[in-house]
């Protein structure tokens, strides 16, 4: 009889920094009856041989280089190979609580839930913060299709999701995901978590959220994007996925709903991928997001994250606003262009008309604003991103993406 219970893919490509604390966090895990799968996708570095060296070392390991495909080609090659009833995800740079397996499987089992999710921990630069689900309990098929997948991509509040797009604090049913993720398709290179979690949640019965945060998320300054070269490949990208989650969630999801939570999804990935400012060929002008701002305008920008640096790139290329000064309360060295981060004290309301917070999450928008409130920064100052439905509805057409959000390339 098959004891392997969990089956853990690891799909890893250029990670040697981070891989050995990886694995070591999988491998003493307080649950035993698991197979780790180390998919090296044609890693570039010395990943191939760590992943060769721990296998000699513990039983559990399944090793399989391949060519390099990508991430959603290295999780297929990691299924094929699984014999687990249950897969759970883990990015070779991140690690895992103690007891991430034990609690991700007793939450399955006691539930009897085609899907588990969990809180996590992000890691920045040294800092840790804790980020737990808003909606823990336990829906059963009524409840998923009227309270999870109807706020799952957008909860009303822009853009914040209901359900977290990212697979690692997750655990899945076999036999089910393989009905999902053989038909996402290698081509989406971007939201490839969301195209795997959402289409999933569209055939799942019975689903557990929990609060308890047992997955460490690194951001690294290195994994981020910080300039767009050709925006029309973004958007052509960014159409893939958004094509794809409407094909799979059309079928329990009333035609508007689903309309309105993937618009909200695509505004929101041009905007961080655009640098907020973006450009309307047809009409030869920039759409700028940013309330109240003007071009010329003296601008504070908050956050050193990647929204945050794709403003700062943007900017140098366009010099659109006139950036001030560039903050964070994560402050670490980081420059693009003239700017380098700054801490948040560093401002005052006389240098600057206004300040940009680079996120498009409602709840940080919200608590970064308080602290800078307390810091004696002027609240009108502090400016909003334009959500107007009809506003968003325009550009995405004029851009280009048509009714079933593909991108036109000519």
């Amino acid at each position: 009889m098959n004891s392997i219970k969990i089956s853990v893919i690891v799909p890893i490509y250029g990670i040697e920094k981070y891989l050995g604390k990886c694995i070591e966090s999988l491998l003493e895990q307080s649950f035993n009856d698991f197979e780790l799968i180390l998919v090296d996708d044609g890693s570039p570095d010395k990943c191939p041989q760590i992943c060769d060296d721990y296998a000699k070392t513990d039983s559990r390991i399944k090793v399989i280089h391949k060519p390099n495909g990508g991430l959603l080609s290295a999780r297929k090659a990691g299924l094929e190979a699984a014999s687990g009833t249950h897969i759970a995800y883990v990015d070779g740079d991140d690690w895992v609580d103690h007891f991430y397996l034990d609690t991700l499987y007793k939450l399955a089992i006691a539930n009897d839930a085609d899907l588990s999710v969990t809180g996590h921990f992000r890691e920045f630069d040294g800092k840790i913060e804790t980020i737990k689900p808003k909606n823990p309990g336990f829906y059963d098929e009524a409840k998923i299709k009227s309270e999870i997948l109807t706020k799952a991509i957008y909860n009303g509040e822009f853009c914040e999701h209901g359900m977290s797009t990212y697979v690692w604090n997750k655990l899945f049913k076999r036999e089910l995901l393989e009905k999902v993720l053989y038909d996402v398709p290698n081509d989406i290179v971007m939201g490839e978590d969301a195209a795997i979690t959402y289409s999933y949640l569209a055939l799942s019965k019975r689903v557990v959220i929990s609060k308890i945060p047992l997955y460490y998320y690194r951001q690294r300054h290195d994994s981020i994007v910080k300039s767009i070269e050709n925006p029309k490949i973004e958007y052509y990208r960014l159409g893939l996925l958004m094509n794809f989650l409407k094909s799979k969630l059309n079928t329990v999801l009333d035609e508007d709903n689903l309309n309105t939570q993937i618009t909200y999804y695509l505004y929101s990935q041009i905007l961080v991928r655009s640098g907020g400012l973006i450009y309307n060929e047809q009409r030869d002008t920039w759409f700028n997001p940013f309330l109240k701002t003007e071009k010329g305008s003296k601008v504070v920008v908050y956050s050193s994250g990647s929204f945050g640096q794709h403003i700062l790139s943007t900017n140098l290329k366009t010099g659109y606003f006139k950036i001030i000064k560039w903050i964070d309360v994560d402050y670490h060295d980081l420059k693009i262009g003239d700017n380098t981060v700054n801490p948040i004290s560093s401002i005052y309301n006389s240098e600057f008309d206004y300040l940009i917070i680079a996120t498009i999450n409602p709840s940080t928008h919200k608590s970064l604003k308080e602290e800078l409130e307390l810091m004696g920064i002027d609240q009108s100052k502090i400016v909003k991103i334009n959500t107007a439905e009809d506003k968003i509805k325009k550009l995405i057409t004029d851009i280009g993406f048509d009714n079933n959000f593909i991108f036109n390339k000519k």
